[in-house]
């Protein structure tokens, strides 16, 4: 009994190693992981990030541009169907600061059965 608790007990360890690993490895995705940079002028739509924002939603296939501190970019969202939530640092190009904001991607109308 002793060797099967054991075991089991490895094997949890084991799991639980690599699901945290994995998990962690979803979070080091560069920005094309989740779409590409795009022109203002293509924005749908704009999104002030202010002092208390903490979370915003998005559309899979929407463009949106981000303003924060006076500094602003855009970004399409090109995401696979399996991604819910990036950090929108993760999103913002080189020299733009922004505080943590999750970004949650909806899935995209015209995808849905």
């Amino acid at each position: 009994m002793n060797t099967l608790r054991s075991s089991l007990l490895t094997g949890l360890v084991f799991a639980s190693t690599l699901f945290a690993g994995a998990v962690h490895a979803a979070d080091t995705h560069d920005a094309a992981w989740y779409g590409v940079a795009a022109p203002d002028h293509v924005a749908q739509r704009k999104i002030e990030i202010k002092a208390d924002t903490r979370w915003v939603n998005v559309t899979n296939g929407e463009t949106v541009t981000f303003v924060a501190d006076g500094q602003r970019f855009t970004f399409h969202f090109q995401t696979y169907p399996s991604t819910q939530v990036v950090d929108l640092s993760t999103l913002a190009p080189a020299g733009v600061s922004v505080k943590p904001v999750r970004v949650y991607v909806a899935e995209s109308p015209e995808n849905r059965g």
